[in-house]
């Protein structure tokens, strides 16, 4: 009795808009796109499927922050395998976070930048290391780190295989490395540099076509970078004043004049609830940022749970007083909430305050170092700054201010 072999088409599964991408053999494949422009699915079909294909193969994925990698390309990966129903040929384990290929021993490995050893020191079982996946590039801000990379993927590898790197992002900050060494470099058979958008994703319904029409309409800024993958703009950024630090918060924790803040702000389907942590000097004028929560689709439940298990469930947090029903809830759950006062000109009182500090973040804060990289004055209709900051880029900005409410002496003020 002859077995039956169910084929898949590849090309099928994937859809259109990456061709190019999917053939290419050189050394850097680089994709900017917006959302929903399916660039982390595809990426994640062609790695399974070659992986099977190649023996030799092993790949190496990489995030900013190894906490970040389970729940983001580990996650995706196993909806790949899942995808290309091929479940019984691969083992997923979270401790380690692997996947393996079972039929030869090849290994997807996870690692976070913020443990450099354990990228630079991977010796593996089967084959060879030659591909690299680099997932949300645009959080790695310095281009040294990604050199110390790029030199981790060396040596020979066996015929039929090529050595590559490959990076997905959003395209929030033209001023990002990424573009000046890969989008705006002369034509390089070693380089694909990328751009494509949600209008190359066929699988987009009509719900979430809206999505992006209501956001051209609402929100033509936003749009041009998470609809168009065009790259962001910044001008006129609102804070200056900061810098990334690898520093030790345990330490930090214990000078004298240091205190705690934290502060919420909520969100739910197009906006995340954000958890700002910190640490507030104002002695020596500086805020320590340590810490964050920055997640889609939170019921008040998963808020209480995510906050425990991070380990701030006896914290006093301030929150956005818009909720007083979450508010109340998470009180009930047993979190120690209070709504942020109100008041008169909360906002640029709240920002005057904080420009007068030095911001010092935690490199594992990758979503705050991306808001206050992005957060800028608005503009009017002839271009001309605003003193209002832009809607956009300011969940963890929103939280901040609310965390340090009680530092800002003089009016009450309104945290709207």
């Amino acid at each position: 009795m002859k077995s039956q072999v169910k084929k898949i088409s590849f090309r099928q599964m994937v859809g259109g808009g990456y061709d190019d991408y999917l053939r290419f053999k050189g050394r850097y494949r680089i994709c900017k796109g917006s959302r929903a422009s399916k660039k982390s699915a595809t990426t994640a079909l062609d790695y399974i499927k070659n992986m099977m294909k190649h023996p030799q193969a092993n790949l190496l994925v990489i995030r900013k922050t190894g906490r970040t990698l389970k729940d983001s390309v580990y996650t995706q990966l196993k909806w790949a395998i899942h995808k290309l129903e091929v479940d019984a040929f691969w083992k997923c384990t979270e401790s380690p976070l692997e996947i393996t290929y079972k039929p030869t021993g090849q290994k997807i490995y996870f690692r976070g930048l913020d443990d450099p050893l354990k990228v630079t020191s991977i010796a593996v079982d089967v084959g060879v290391l030659c591909w690299m996946w680099i997932e949300e590039a645009y959080e790695i801000s310095k281009e040294d780190d990604f050199n110390t990379l790029d030199e981790s993927i060396r040596g020979a590898v066996p015929e039929g295989l090529w050595k590559q790197i490959t990076l997905t992002f959003n395209p929030w900050n033209e001023k990002i490395w990424i573009k000046s060494r890969f989008f705006d470099a002369r034509p390089d058979p070693d380089i694909l540099a990328k751009t494509t958008n949600y209008m190359c994703n066929e699988f987009l319904d009509e719900a979430d076509l809206r999505v992006f029409e209501r956001m051209k309409k609402e929100n033509p800024k936003r749009y041009k970078v998470a609809g168009l993958g065009d790259w962001g703009i910044v001008d006129g950024l609102i804070f200056e004043n900061w810098k990334e630090e690898a520093f030790d918060i345990d330490a930090v924790r214990r000078m004298s004049t240091v205190k705690s803040a934290f502060g919420l702000d909520y969100g739910y389907t197009n906006d995340p609830t954000a958890l700002f942590c910190g640490l507030v000097d104002q002695t020596n004028k500086k805020i320590y940022v340590f810490d964050e929560m920055y997640e889609y689709g939170m019921s008040n439940e998963r808020i209480h749970a995510k906050i425990t298990e991070m380990g701030y469930a006896k914290e006093r947090i301030t929150a956005d007083s818009a909720e007083p029903k979450s508010n109340d809830r998470l009180r009930t759950l047993g979190l120690r909430v209070h709504g942020a006062r109100k008041g008169k000109d909360s906002v640029k009182n709240g920002i005057d305050f904080i420009q007068d500090y030095e911001i010092i973040i935690h490199p594992r804060c990758v979503n705050f170092i991306t808001e206050i990289s992005n957060y800028q004055w608005d503009k009017d209709e002839f271009n001309k700054k605003l003193n209002v900051p832009i809607d956009d880029f300011n969940h963890l900005m929103d939280a901040m201010r609310y965390a340090l409410e009680g530092y800002i002496v003089g009016d009450i003020y309104s945290w709207d």
